[in-house]
């Protein structure tokens, strides 16, 4: 037990306590800064590894219990701040040393992928960027779907322009900004009914100039939302970055599971780290009976495909009309129902995507 009120004794009695996702101490961590004793009153600022902490809550609470547990504590007042670690280098495509690049400023970059089109991954996307920047989190969203692109119009943006700037380096895009998300897309570039008919080399000079030509500025995450496939847009966003890892998105139907395998083994070839898996259009639940739902596309085939390669299954989103509003009129269901299931799925799967990105970070 200790005599003295003091900051050594509250970082002691803090240093049980450990990040529930990290198994290390907070203290060990340098997680507990600023202690501050006032009479009977402890303060101190917890610093966690992102703004998205899913258990942030716990932290907080495991922690007043600590330090309640000393002699002459009256009151604990605790400010939790965020710093989102840097992802740690990794090596190319082929093993050997690294020769990506990052971007500057740009801590994390996550692909949302898919191995077919049609399986909600720009949703995905688009409300995975949001309910990061909900939290607190600078984000950006890089709209790869070069032929197709749709996340302007899924993030409220259709008629928003962005500005084109000349440096010494050359043009210099600033991206359009809504929901507290920062975007880039082909769309801004392009006439609405404008198709891109380009062949792999121009597609390549495009995506490395929203990679490396954009004013990005400070970003805890970069989400990239990926075309359908394995082809050369894949290619060149593995190639050409460091990556915190990539995000599968299928449907629970066989079509779209076999065409999911191909593309989590292709990061896996290109030593990106595979997160995980989440489930998109999981069930129907019908807007006059929300308390029923139809398994229109399977059930059960992303779980079983996560523990047949041997990945985390993130999540599995409902399919609600509410979804398809939401995206059709740029207000992204996380911000237009967030009661939602799909909302709550949503938010849960960002959540965990944090969490694993700041362990992998950190371990």
């Amino acid at each position: 037990m200790y005599d003295v009120l003091d900051s050594r004794s509250v970082l002691e009695v803090l240093r049980p306590v450990e990040d529930p996702e990290l198994r290390k101490s907070l203290v060990e961590l340098n997680m507990i800064r600023n202690v501050k004793i006032d009479g009977g009153k402890v303060s101190f600022t917890l610093v966690l590894t992102t703004p998205a902490c899913p258990l942030r809550e716990f932290i907080v609470e495991d922690c007043q219990k600590a330090v309640k547990k000393l002699p002459g504590v009256t009151d604990v007042s605790i400010e939790v701040t965020a710093e989102t670690p840097q992802q740690k280098s990794l090596p190319d495509a082929s093993g050997g040393l690294n020769q990506r690049t990052g971007i500057s400023g740009v801590k994390n970059i996550i692909a949302v992928s898919s191995g077919k089109g049609g399986v909600g991954k720009s949703t995905v996307a688009v409300n995975v960027a949001v309910a990061l920047a909900q939290t607190g989190a600078k984000v950006g969203l890089l709209d790869a779907d070069i032929y197709g692109p749709n996340d302007p119009t899924m993030l409220g943006l259709a008629d928003a322009q962005i500005t084109v700037r000349s440096s010494e380096t050359g043009d210099i895009l600033e991206p359009a900004f809504n929901h507290g998300v920062k975007l880039v897309s082909m769309g801004f570039l392009i006439d609405r009914d404008q198709p891109v008919i380009w062949r792999g080399p121009m597609l390549n000079g495009v995506i490395r100039q929203f990679l490396y030509q954009v004013q990005w500025g400070e970003l805890d995450y970069l989400i990239v939302d990926m075309p359908p496939g394995t082809g050369d847009a894949q290619l060149t966003l593995t190639q050409a970055v460091p990556m915190a890892g990539a995000v599968i998105v299928t449907t629970p139907q066989n079509v779209a599971l076999l065409d999911s395998r191909k593309g989590l083994r292709m990061f896996q070839q290109m030593n990106v780290p595979v997160l995980g898996i989440v489930e998109n259009m999981s069930y129907f639940i019908p807007p006059d009976q929300p308390d029923k739902q139809y398994d229109i596309f399977g059930s059960g085939g992303g779980s079983k495909t996560a523990a047949e390669l041997g990945v985390p299954l993130l999540g599995c989103v409902p399919l609600e009309i509410s979804t398809r509003v939401g995206g059709d009129s740029g207000v992204p269901i996380v911000v237009g129902d967030p009661d939602s299931a799909s909302a709550k799925a949503l938010t849960a799967i960002a959540l965990t995507i944090a969490g694993k990105v700041s362990v992998a970070a950190l371990t």
